[in-house]
């Protein structure tokens, strides 16, 4: 691929992960959603009609806003009553994204940093546009002469999102009570049955920020990144049949590959982060260097 092209598809790449800041976005129609007066995500205006449905859980709009009832004043109450309108929704067959129910809980909250307000089944999250965090792990190794290649997963066929594509090496969603730490070795140890003892060494690097919008809602992400340097002698193993094979790549080769359709999307930003900080790209050469950076790290 010629490197204007490689350019022009990533920059394109960095825009639709990024769709809901765009001009004509679904942004400037989305009733914000607040709880305790706290604004915790963005809903369309079509879940916000079905919702007015639900008078004992959400207020009606009002100044562009949904909120939750006040007499749901607490954690566990918030998060009860919503579960069981989404459980409603999902029975009737209300959005396509329920169809994908995974009883996993999501916290939910205005910035990472705070106490979380209620959770919320990891399905209907795009409904309210709330906050999703993950973890990402990139896997490399460093031969004897200094040779960067990396690790990438091919997704299992039978995934339930983006099924066969590239992936890193693991990752996977933070869920409701688990540290970050806990995620990167429990998702190295059960994706690529790499070692807790190995797992351990990697290191926190960045977070890639994205928000986009598509017809099952608003996904805004923000994924923890962590660099992790392989033993030359380690290959990583299937192991709980969400990957079906791995491969051991240049630096080149991967480079080129997260332009293309083949890589899950958010998976290439993570890479394509790495191959800025280990100046793989650099801005003497890239002249699209400062709009790589910014797309992968828009505040949510």
């Amino acid at each position: 691929m010629a490197a204007s092209a490689w350019s022009e598809r990533t920059l394109h790449l960095l825009r639709r992960m990024n769709n809901f800041y765009l001009p004509g976005s679904c942004r400037a129609t989305c009733l914000r959603f607040e709880i305790d007066g706290a604004q915790v995500g963005w809903i369309p205006p079509p879940v916000a009609s079905l919702l007015t449905s639900y008078p004992e859980v959400f207020g009606p709009p009002h100044g562009g806003t949904v909120s939750l009832c006040p007499s749901l004043n607490s954690y566990s109450p918030r998060s009860e009553a919503v579960q069981a309108v989404l459980q409603t929704l999902r029975q009737q067959g209300s959005f396509t994204c329920l169809k994908g129910w995974r009883d996993e809980k999501y916290s939910v909250m205005p910035r990472f940093s705070d106490a979380p307000l209620m959770w919320m089944e990891r399905a209907a999250t795009s409904l309210f546009g709330v906050k999703r965090y993950g973890v990402h792990i990139n896997g490399y190794t460093v031969s004897d002469g200094g040779e960067v290649r990396m690790w990438l997963a091919r997704r299992s066929p039978t995934k339930q999102t983006y099924p066969g594509l590239l992936d890193n090496v693991a990752g996977g969603g933070l869920a409701a009570g688990d540290s970050i730490k806990h995620t990167l070795v429990k998702e190295c140890q059960e994706e690529a049955c790499i070692p807790a003892a190995i797992a351990e060494k990697a290191y926190p690097v960045s977070t890639v920020s994205y928000t986009y919008e598509d017809e099952e809602g608003v996904y805004a992400e923000s994924q923890f990144v962590f660099d992790l340097e392989l033993p030359l002698d380690f290959k990583p193993r299937i192991g709980d049949g969400e990957v079906q094979d791995f491969y051991l790549l240049p630096i080149d080769r991967v480079k080129e590959l997260l332009a293309t359709e083949d890589f899950k999307p958010n998976s290439a930003m993570v890479v394509l982060d790495f191959l800025i900080r280990h100046s793989f790209i650099e801005p003497d050469t890239e002249p699209y260097y400062q709009d790589f950076v910014t797309g992968l790290h828009q505040t949510l």
